[in-house]
């Protein structure tokens, strides 16, 4: 369908107060902005949701960009399969991969990105991010729509959790849209952020099935292998694992474990080793690569989740599409994800997941459990990464026929949401960063920043380069 100027439908696709309009379709194609501190090299379930939906978005002829923050050696421009496009912009990292942020210091390299790649909707993604936070106080000020996906949960009571909870409540008071990954985590961040739950939707994360397969071949069926694939940190509930592994190691001498990831909680786990001589039966494999984490639920019987605070877990829907019987906890979006035969659920004690485990390791022991192939059969149906990109797609179209806030509804939403004292430190700062662009415009106007190529559609860079004939069938051009 050819793309014109102006308007389609009714709706204006204006990218930035007084300045130009791009090409819209009635079809709403959206060109859109990915934003994490969390992104691959890192693994972990928000880089490979990041990426997933990517992809899935790319397919129904979206743009798609990612930006992230550079991780070592890897700066600047990449280009992923399918022509996705990710910035690795040079911010300095303060903690856990999360950069530090003056919200002024990216506005620069952010204004560019989103003008020079004719952004019309930004999506940025976790909490804990400082760059996703940045993105969509920038985007705001630019007049961009927005919309956030929160992966995690939170608490009220600590003082971390109280500070989050306000910066979410300033980052999402004027947000277009929010996604929570399950019911849950709806409800936690409604409250934690003070929101309409009408702007709220819920998408389930999903896992690639031809990704994880079940191989039985792989497994030692002369033993009883429960797997571990978790960032070894508080969260994750490694305390209890180290409680757990002694216990059922000295109650079953053909149990062992295989313990994949890293984390500053690895030492306990050596230490409980060393401690009960358990270097045959327990394997610490560290840091694993997202294309090698089926092999190692592969190996395995039974997958164990300590965690302590979830929204979701990815993790739990890989393993039970490996066939593998699930033990976890029973915390946060967990007992959403999965059916009751499909998965035992605890308290998050040591005893209580020792029970578990046990119950589990019967059920293997008397083959009463169906087998890897059927189990993987009902799971691969449940949750898809397609029907995630469709689901997310009609977010975006709601979101482009909505109004962004002019600055003064802004800051009295700012004011009037957040609090007397937050409220008017973050409507200055908003008002700071406003100048600041303006500046900006006056300095660079964005008719001046070249546009860059379009890598992704069916007539992409990407499409031409490598599958030139299947360019050629195209009807239109999604180039720039």
């Amino acid at each position: 369908m050819a793309c014109r100027k102006g308007k389609s439908q009714g709706v204006s696709f204006s990218l930035f107060a007084n300045s130009y309009k791009f090409p819209t379709c009635a079809n709403q194609v959206h060109r859109i902005c990915m934003v994490s501190d969390f992104f691959y090299p890192n693994m972990g379930g928000v880089e490979s949701h990041i990426y997933q939906l990517s992809q899935c978005l790319i397919e129904r002829g979206h743009k798609v960009i990612i930006v992230t923050h550079a991780y070592e050696d890897r700066k600047g421009i990449r280009y992923l399969t399918n022509g996705l496009k990710v910035y690795y912009l040079p911010l300095r990292v303060m903690y856990n991969q999360s950069t530090a942020t003056t919200l002024f210091h990216s506005l620069p390299l952010l204004r560019y990105i989103f003008v020079r790649e004719r952004v019309t909707i930004v999506h940025a993604h976790s909490s804990f991010s400082a760059m996703a936070h940045d993105a969509l106080f920038h985007a705001k000020t630019m007049q961009l729509r927005t919309v956030f996906t929160d992966h995690s949960l939170f608490g009220f009571a600590d003082v971390s959790s109280v500070l989050t909870n306000k910066l979410l409540t300033v980052s999402l008071c004027d947000t277009n849209h929010i996604i929570c990954v399950s019911y849950t985590s709806k409800e936690n961040t409604v409250l934690r952020a003070a929101l309409n739950p009408e702007i709220v939707s819920v998408i389930p994360n999903a896992v690639d099935p031809t990704d994880f397969t079940p191989d039985e071949s792989r497994r030692d069926n002369n033993t009883i292998t429960i797997v571990v694939v978790s960032r070894l940190v508080y969260r994750k509930g490694i305390d209890l694992l180290s409680g757990i592994i002694p216990e059922l190691c000295q109650k079953y001498p053909d149990l062992h474990f295989l313990v994949g990831g890293e984390g500053p909680k690895r030492i306990i786990l050596e230490e409980v080793r060393e401690r009960y001589q358990l270097h045959d039966r327990v394997r610490l494999l560290g840091a694993l690569e997202h294309r090698d984490v089926r092999n190692v639920l592969v190996q395995g019987h039974i997958f164990l989740n300590t965690s302590l605070t979830e929204a979701f877990c990815m993790a739990i829907v890989e393993a039970a599409s490996c066939g593998l019987q699930v033990v976890s906890t029973r915390v946060g979006g967990i007992p959403e994800v999965l059916p009751d035969d499909l998965i035992i659920l605890c308290e998050p004690s040591v005893k209580s997941l020792c029970n578990g485990l046990e119950k589990a390791i019967i059920q293997q022991k008397s083959g009463s459990r169906p087998s890897p192939e059927i189990i993987h059969r009902k799971v691969k149906t449940f949750y898809t990464w397609r029907n995630v990109a469709k689901r997310t797609e009609k977010v975006y179209n709601r979101v482009a026929g909505e109004t962004v806030l002019p600055m003064s509804t802004r800051l009295d939403r700012l004011v009037s949401h957040c609090g007397p004292v937050t409220g008017c430190i973050f409507a200055l700062l908003a008002v700071l960063s406003f100048l600041f662009l303006t500046f900006l415009r006056w300095m660079t106007p964005d008719e001046l920043i070249d546009v860059a190529v379009d890598a992704t559609g069916l007539n992409g860079a990407w499409t031409r380069q490598y599958f030139p004939n299947k360019s050629k069938k195209g009807k239109t051009s999604n180039s720039e």
